[in-house]
């Protein structure tokens, strides 16, 4: 017992002083931002590089529809594939395993099976998002079409750690480094999600000796356990930002596809918070829910299922 309170000390030590220096690391990177800002040469560059460049003529101004319903589709799927994919690492003595039809040897955890079916459903839901992207014109909003992009980023990050937001709204316009975040999420790390979820995957063909050796296991878990963290990393930032950059009109642009060329527009509306809190709802309650009980029976229309 004393061994054990002497270790919870420790724990909590060392929590509280990561929480100090953390807070102090905060405050230092304010402290210099502010600073550069007040140069005269940071002055100009953030007067001509504002954090945000024009888009190509005929890009589309606007969130439609489909768009608001993939942002709380793929936000859905990945909150239960990344619950999944903790619950399957920490898993020792799985309860109830799952097996194809016909292939009772191939078993696995009711956890790997819930996880694997829901990665399928999010890359189904991700392809169809991408060519959405590229047949509505919706690409230029988040993929770079200038090198004016790197710029307008460094201006927008030290206005965001300045604590002065760049101007913007991204009914219209991303900002610069916005746009860098898009399109790394869904260009580079959702393939690699890809790529290395698929090797370790009960689909991989794990008797090709060859094809294992030039793909190694250990690499595709190392990058998978990494891509899941930038994901942690990509989502808690955004809706850090969203809820401080003027939340109501930005859970209108998002969750009701409401907006305006003028920044101050839908400022009062609430439509789109409410739609923000029924999705949390819904998305609580599939965690909530996803417990044997629930999901066995839907197992078993893929599969048999077997209980220990």
């Amino acid at each position: 017992m004393v061994e054990r309170g002497a270790a919870a000390r420790r724990r909590v030590t060392v929590i509280v002083a990561a929480g100090v220096a953390l807070v102090l690391a905060a405050a230092g990177a304010v402290a210099f931002a502010r600073w550069a800002l007040s140069l005269d040469a940071m002055r100009g560059f953030v007067e001509r590089y504002p954090g945000a460049y024009p888009l190509p003529a005929g890009a589309p101004v606007g969130i439609p529809p489909w768009l608001a319903w993939q942002h709380f589709f793929n936000a859905f799927l990945m909150v239960l594939i990344i619950r999944t994919g903790l619950q399957a690492r920490k898993e020792k003595r799985p309860r109830v395993f799952w097996s194809p039809r016909g292939r009772p040897k191939r078993r696995t955890s009711l956890t790997i099976w819930f996880h694997q079916a829901l990665d399928v459903i999010w890359i189904g839901n991700g392809i169809v998002f991408v060519v959405l992207l590229f047949a509505t014109g919706q690409w230029m909003r988040i993929v770079p079409t200038s090198w004016e992009v790197v710029p307008n980023a460094v201006s927008a990050a030290l206005q965001y750690v300045s604590l002065d937001w760049p101007t913007e709204n991204g009914w219209v316009n991303y900002n610069s480094l916005q746009q860098l975040a898009y399109a790394t999420t869904v260009f580079v790390a959702a393939p690699l999600a890809v790529a290395t979820g698929a090797r370790l995957s009960t689909v991989w063909p794990r008797g090709d000796g060859r094809l294992n050796r030039l793909y190694p296991i250990e690499w595709a878990r190392r990058l998978h356990v990494l891509v899941m963290l930038f994901f942690v990393v990509f989502i808690v930032t955004h809706v850090a930002l969203v809820l401080a950059t003027g939340a109501l009109r930005n859970l209108n642009h998002m969750y009701a596809a409401q907006g305006s060329a003028d920044p101050a527009a839908y400022a009062d509306n609430w439509t789109g918070f409410w739609l923000f809190v029924l999705s949390l709802g819904v998305i609580v309650g599939a965690c909530v829910a996803a417990r044997p009980a629930v999901l066995v029976p839907i197992a078993r229309l893929f599969g048999t299922t077997i209980t220990r």
